[in-house]
């Protein structure tokens, strides 16, 4: 059975997908997976040990220079790729508008979430066939029993398998410390933001016992905050621009992780890594990191004093670490 998967959002919903295909490949012999996701993020499913091969999209490139786009041939070559492999089921794992068109246009019987389980209503009318999956519930739940539903195989009661390969992981060539920290303090959106006063607050009580904390960043705006940020702490370090893989490789070494809500959170818990993850507006209970030794501290919160908040986050993340350092 070959089974194309169309997943094409955040780097943290491609990694709430992941268990749900280890389930279907220790259920099903012999299945193969391939994946349509956006180009940002493809080094992430290529880690998983059952993904064949990787398609691709780059959507958010697209949508920024619609007129290059057009002339370039990207998106017929695109399409190609698309249809150059037929399959006996087309996944949409995603339920957006956008997913539903790629899943349209592949070749093979198409598979997907009914009209009240999508995230995009019209996107159920271009599926074969289509199920119920509950949104109340965390999104690794929901699409480990979209998978179970959709190919026909018992949902595990096991906790989830996310299948990364780690050997395909490589570490770049930089000096790391010995039991080093990661701090992650940029995400997509501002509010979801910790104050650079709290993360100075955190880097100088490291400091204090002589931990080494190294933060990478994505973007020259990024890169300047943490800039900022590390001015004054010899042992607060910024690390170079990396790819994913490197990332993971990086992450996987550390000894625990502090991050905000974004989808290096969800990278590290998927390792295996102890993180700590600080919440403003989004709710863990449906899309927090789910993994071994979890933490989830919300920052935010109606009617409640956002600095006693900060205080109670920095004693519980001081708390944290001090047991799993001196593990």
């Amino acid at each position: 059975m070959r089974v194309l998967i169309v997943k094409i959002s955040s780097m943290g919903d491609i990694i709430h997908t992941l268990p749900a295909v280890t389930d279907a490949a220790k259920a099903i012999a012999n299945i193969q997976f391939d994946w349509v996701a956006e180009e940002a993020f493809t080094e992430i499913p290529r880690c998983h040990q059952h993904i064949d091969k990787v398609i691709p999209i780059a959507l958010r490139n697209w949508r920024k220079q619609l007129w290059q786009t057009a002339k370039s041939g990207d998106v017929k070559q695109f399409y190609k790729k698309l249809r150059s492999q037929r399959y006996d089921f087309v996944l949409d794992a995603q339920g957006s508008i956008k997913s539903a068109v790629i899943t349209r246009l592949s070749c093979g019987y198409r598979l997907g979430m009914d009209k009240n389980s999508v995230r995009e209503k019209p996107a159920y009318l271009a599926y074969q066939r289509s199920f119920s999956v509950s949104r109340q519930q965390h999104a690794i739940i929901r699409l480990r029993q979209l998978f179970a539903k959709a190919l026909n195989y018992a949902l595990p009661t096991t906790g989830p398998d996310y299948g990364l390969n780690k050997e395909s992981l490589i570490l770049p060539k930089i000096a790391l410390a010995k039991n080093y920290l990661i701090f992650v303090p940029n995400a997509s959106r501002s509010a979801k933001c910790w104050s650079d006063k709290s993360w100075s607050l955190l880097l100088e009580k490291m400091a204090k016992r002589g931990v080494n904390v190294f933060i990478p960043w994505g973007s020259e705006q990024e890169r300047e905050k943490v800039v900022r940020l590390i001015k004054g702490y010899p042992l607060a370090h910024i690390l170079p621009y990396l790819n994913l893989n490197e990332m993971a490789a990086v992450l996987s070494n550390a000894k625990a992780v502090v991050s905000v809500d974004t989808g290096l959170s969800h990278l590290a818990a998927a390792l295996g890594i102890p993180t700590m993850v600080l919440y403003g507006p989004t709710n863990p209970s449906l899309i927090g990191t789910i993994g071994p030794s979890q933490l989830h501290i919300k920052v935010q919160a109606q009617g409640v004093d956002e600095n006693y908040l900060n205080q109670l986050a920095l004693k519980k993340i001081e708390d944290s670490l001090d047991r799993i350092l001196l593990s």
